[in-house]
């Protein structure tokens, strides 16, 4: 058996898909196996996938449409390896990354869920010159809901017992287990993360570097906050069931930052009234953000203050001056 599984949910991603596989392959850990679940694509995905079907240690699984944590989900129940990690079919590992996490996770037995930072690339896969740098130690519950230091779907790895521990199986469901929430298409990922700390005594813990290429998809990201903060807001609800003090605690203060996020968002896609809207109501929650994370905050509302009465323009002259001081 493998010692590590690398799951890769694939839905129409013909164009990124290649360079996803080949980072994936290129791996200086040996000892694992790649699963790619073909999620119902109805581009050419499907016939794409056909060339890698016979090449070690690539797996192809074909199911219908059941969104990114269905995708996981079917990856994670046919895993053999000890620890799986993702890798979302338009985000690259750099070479070490699983080395690194293996050797992690297997020197802290207490440790269920291994992450790093992430360099963020553009469409075509240029670096940006900016990168998600989280807390990587000393991590709480709390910590996950606020800031969600792994960042991104494609920078953990995770031990096969952290899953055991939440499996649950609706009575919907026929065929296998369910880990992350498939009634989520939107975060799913902090629902699962948070579900964790909340239910289990595994630790989350992150190692050096920035291991995972993101992919910053430009145009749209405004139009999807409203369904975001949806379900952000449906994830507290459901989780409330289970630690509803927890949530009393910390909603408000952890909404602020979904807010301010979600702003970062519209920010990027030019979208003004959003960004300041957006703003405005994560202040109203709690000014948490502003002197917990000053630096960030100041530059969110300098950002939006700039594409407000400068224009987008002079705000990308901003960002670029501020990547290349980086």
């Amino acid at each position: 058996m493998p010692i590590a599984s690398i799951i890769v949910p694939a839905f129409n991603v013909a164009d990124t898909l290649p360079a996803t596989l080949k980072a994936l392959l290129a791996q200086t850990f040996d000892d694992y196996e790649i699963i790619v679940v073909d999620d119902g694509s109805t581009d050419t995905t499907s016939t794409l996938l056909q060339e890698y079907a016979n090449i070690s240690p690539i797996r192809v699984i074909t199911q219908r449409n059941r969104g990114l944590a269905g995708a996981r989900n079917t990856g994670i129940s046919l895993a053999r390896g000890e620890f799986i990690g993702f890798c979302d079919a338009d985000d690259l590992w750099v070479p070490e990354k699983l080395a690194l996490h293996v050797a992690h996770l297997q020197s802290a037995p207490h440790v269920g869920v291994s992450f790093s930072g992430s360099a963020l690339i553009n469409d075509e896969g240029d670096a940006l010159g900016m990168a998600q740098s989280p807390r990587l130690t000393n991590i709480t519950a709390a910590h996950i809901f606020k800031r969600n230091p792994i960042g991104n779907g494609s920078a953990p790895v995770i031990r096969k017992a952290v899953f055991d521990a939440i499996a649950h199986r609706p009575a919907s469901e026929k065929t296998r287990d369910w880990y992350f929430d498939e009634t989520f298409r939107q975060s799913e990922d902090i629902e699962c993360w948070l579900r964790i700390a909340l239910t289990t005594n595994w630790q989350f813990e992150g190692i050096a570097g920035d291991l995972t290429h993101y992919r910053i998809n430009a145009g749209g990201l405004s139009a999807a906050t409203d369904l975001q903060l949806a379900a952000w807001e449906r994830m507290i609800a459901k989780l409330s069931q289970v630690a509803p003090s927890f949530f009393s605690k910390n909603a408000k203060s952890a909404r602020s930052y979904q807010l301010r996020y979600l702003s970062r968002r519209a920010i990027s896609d030019k979208d003004t009234g959003r960004a300041i809207e957006l703003l405005k109501q994560s202040f109203r929650q709690s000014w948490s953000p502003l002197w917990e994370e000053p630096v960030k905050s100041l530059t969110t509302i300098a950002a939006a203050l700039v594409l407000r009465y400068a224009g987008p323009l002079a705000l990308d002259a901003l960002m670029a001056r501020r990547g290349a001081a980086t």
